[in-house]
Order: C-alpha cells, then sequence, then structure tokens
C-alpha cells in the first residue's frame, strides 16, 4: 500500500455509548460468512477512558475473545494515573493506520468520543505550543488551591470550555487556563479545520438509535455492569493509589462513585442511578455532536447488511489495499 497516496481508505464507525459500536463492528469484521471483510481489517479503540489500564468495566473494553478475532488498537496502552488528550489519539491513531496499512488491511476508528473522532478527521486546532514554565506554574496552582478555584477561574476566562469540564478535571481545567493565559484567547475560540485530513478516503458511519431505545439500553448497561463486579473495580483502583481528582477517574462510571469530599459513596444504589442518569446526558450530547458531522452515513445500528453494501460501495471507489 503507498501511504503517500491521498485516498488511503479509513472507515468510521460513531455512536453514543450503548448504542453497539462494538457489536456492529464485530458483526462485519470479526464473525466470518456471509459478512466479506472478516479478518480484513482492525479497530483503532477512539474512546477516551478504554485508553487506561485498569478501567476495564465501567468503559466496556471489548473482551480477550474478541480482541482475539478483530485487533484493537489505542487499548490499556496509559497508565491508571496517566493523562491522554486528543493530541495523543492523533499521533497515535496515525501510528496504528500506518501500522494497519502495512499488513494490507483496513483501519476502522470505532468509539464514541467524538472530539478526538473530529480532531483525527479534520486536524487539531491550533493551539499555543506548550510553556514548561507556565505549566508548571499551574500546575503549582492546582496543587495548593485546588480543582474548583482553578475551574471557576476558567469560567470566567472560557465560559464555554469551562461548562465542557468536569469540575474535578485537573488534566483539562489546568490545559484551558493555559492556552486562556497563553495567548490571551479562549481555548474554544480555536476552531478545527473544515477541510478532512489529506492521505485519507474517510467513510464515516453513524449509528442510530432512537432516544427511549438508546437510554433503556444504557440503564441495562449499567445493571449488568455492577453485576460484572464494577463497584469492586473502583475499590480496588483506588486501594492502588488511583485518585478522584486523576483524569480516568472523571468517566462516567466512576467519578459517581466519589463523594464530593474525595471519599467513596458506599451507597450503591445512589451511585447506580447517578450513572444512569450521567450516562444519558453524555448519549444525548453524544447525538448531538455526531449529528454535526455532515459528512457521515446515517445507519440504524442493527442494520448489518445495510453497513456492509456501505463499505462496499466505499472500498469499491478507493484504492483496494487488499491487493
Amino acid at each position: 500500500m503507498n501511504t503517500a497516496s491521498k485516498n488511503n481508505p479509513l472507515i468510521v464507525i460513531c455512536a453514543p455509548t450503548a448504542c453497539g459500536k462494538t457489536s456492529f463492528a464485530e458483526s462485519l469484521f470479526a464473525r466470518g460468512a456471509p459478512f466479506s471483510f472478516s479478518g480484513r481489517a482492525e479497530v483503532i479503540s477512539a474512546d477516551s477512558m478504554q485508553v487506561y489500564r485498569g478501567f476495564n468495566i465501567g468503559t466496556a473494553k471489548p473482551d480477550k475473545v474478541l480482541l482475539e478475532k478483530l485487533p484493537h488498537h489505542l487499548i490499556d496502552i496509559c497508565g491508571p494515573r496517566g493523562s491522554f488528550g486528543a493530541g495523543d489519539f492523533v499521533r497515535k491513531t496515525l501510528e496504528a493506520a500506518r501500522d494497519i496499512y502495512s499488513r494490507k488491511k483496513i483501519p476502522v476508528i470505532v468509539g464514541g468520543t467524538g472530539f478526538y473522532i473530529r480532531n483525527f478527521i479534520y486536524g487539531l486546532p491550533p493551539t499555543p505550543r506548550a510553556d514548561p514554565l507556565l505549566r508548571e506554574k499551574i500546575a503549582r496552582r492546582m496543587e495548593n488551591e485546588g480543582a474548583e478555584v482553578l475551574w471557576k477561574e476558567l469560567e470566567v476566562l472560557d465560559p464555554v470550555s469551562a461548562h465542557k469540564i468536569h469540575l474535578h478535571d485537573e488534566y483539562r481545567i489546568k490545559r484551558a487556563l493555559e492556552v486562556c493565559t497563553a495567548s490571551g484567547k479562549p481555548l474554544s475560540s480555536f476552531s478545527a479545520a473544515q477541510k478532512p485530513r489529506e492521505g485519507f478516503s474517510f467513510l464515516i458511519l453513524s449509528l442510530q438509535r432512537s432516544r427511549a431505545e438508546l437510554y433503556e439500553r444504557i440503564d441495562k448497561r449499567v445493571e449488568l455492569m455492577f453485576e460484572q463486579g464494577l463497584a469492586d473495580e473502583v475499590r480496588s483502583l483506588v486501594s492502588s493509589g488511583c485518585r478522584a481528582e486523576d483524569p480516568a477517574m472523571q468517566a462516567i462510571g466512576y467519578r459517581e462513585f466519589f463523594t464530593a469530599a474525595g471519599s467513596l459513596n458506599r451507597d450503591t444504589q445512589a451511585v447506580k442511578e447517578l450513572i444512569k442518569k450521567d450516562s444519558r446526558a453524555y448519549a444525548k450530547r453524544q447525538q448531538t455532536f455526531f449529528k454535526a458531522f455532515t459528512d457521515a452515513a446515517d445507519l440504524n445500528a442493527d442494520d448489518i447488511e445495510g453497513g456492509e453494501k456501505k463499505i462496499a460501495e466505499f472500498l469499491g471507489a478507493s484504492i483496494n489495499i487488499l491487493d
């Protein structure tokens, strides 16, 4: 495959949480007949929390059986207390795509972190380069003054970004303040390019379900997560040194276990209901976000045959990397 070509085919499967993205991809690329793409693709996970080791149940990571049938990239690549952002995702996705093409397979981005997907397709906004001294100064302030104080400062400087960032998400609060301070402009004022990234031909499949069906699936998934031992997973992570303010602990399914003071909430039923509520709100935001992908083809999440047809048409119009 000529990776310098402008027609390297790359498939994107995006949808809100609990919509059935993993099952859809498995049906097309890992289950064999009658679908013609089995064994011909590898997945690049576009899930901002599946990168963290130890965060398994709450992030609905694919199991080992599926990973053996359908290789996944960008899973379990970051320590539980590390940080991973859009820039990391774009860089590692480019590396993974080149690796997949070298085996004459098709890279398929699958996930619900729309911000990551958009920044890969259209490129990262041209924000200022990191300033080590400024970053260290803000880090010291975070340590001495706490996340809430800095978040309130960000709310004044950049209310749009502040209201997208969780109150205890120290990493994103610090980065937003760094951009504001370094550039004199809010982070939200930096916009991505409007043209897709050169070097790729994209097929974007946006999976659809009614909101009522999606909410029902979310509630069932949360119940299953608790049956699988989500509460024990969180306790184990805390015992290993993870804190409420760590980036991975800001994920829905984990942050709800903590009280405002940062201690564990022992009321399991209350935590469960809060996760359901937060997941439904997140899914609603995701649905709105993905509607802005004007180049996406909307497809019912159960329409595997329709997905196969669109992929076949897409690859027929692109360079056949499998020949």
